[in-house]
């Protein structure tokens, strides 16, 4: 994203979900900051209620596809039909892939339509294997102007984003940073 200010775009992956949504939500309104929510289709259909609930809040919203299918491992057409499923749930254009992994020709199709978001920095927050440290150390140690960062709001990460969320948006205020979301072009 652009660098010419101090600006880090949180995102979370792999949402909604009944305890960690609403656990990151209640921490971004604490510090009164806005984040992107990559949602997966299947788990808006879960829980409507807290899609509905990251859009009151102000939260940009993008399209994590309707099932979490790495594209390295899936024909061309079953992940782009996944995509569009997803998409036709969570209305944005824009995409982050699972995994980062896409074809060639899956970015090439996407792109056409779809607003791609990558990251330059990755939590970790998924890794049972690390604590809520060393995923702070992850982004506070990495973090440079423009930065995406990316988090999950899932079963997986809980433990490590209650660890971790409050603690790494204090750190990076301190150092001077401002937190905005990514918004379809």
């Amino acid at each position: 994203m652009p660098d010419n200010e101090k600006v880090v775009y949180l995102t979370f992956d792999d949402g909604p979900h009944p305890e960690a949504t609403p656990y990151a939500i209640d921490v971004l309104r604490k510090h009164d900051i806005k984040a992107t929510f990559f949602v997966l289709g299947k788990n808006v259909d879960q829980h409507p209620e807290l899609m509905s609930r990251i859009e009151i809040e102000g939260h940009s919203v993008g399209n994590h596809g309707m099932s979490h299918l790495n594209g390295w491992n899936t024909s061309v057409e079953d992940y782009l039909n996944d995509a569009e499923k997803g998409k036709s749930i969570c209305k944005s254009n824009l995409f982050r892939p699972a995994y980062g992994k896409l074809t060639y020709r899956q970015y090439k199709t996407l792109k056409e339509t779809e607003q791609i978001i990558l990251w330059d920095i990755i939590s970790g927050d998924f890794d049972s294997a690390i604590g809520g440290e060393q995923v702070i150390a992850n982004v506070v140690n990495n973090v440079r102007s423009g930065s995406i960062v990316v988090m999950h709001d899932s079963a997986k990460a809980f433990n490590n984003l209650k660890a971790s969320l409050s603690e790494i948006i204090e750190q990076l205020s301190e150092k001077g940073y401002r937190f905005s979301t990514i918004e379809a072009q």
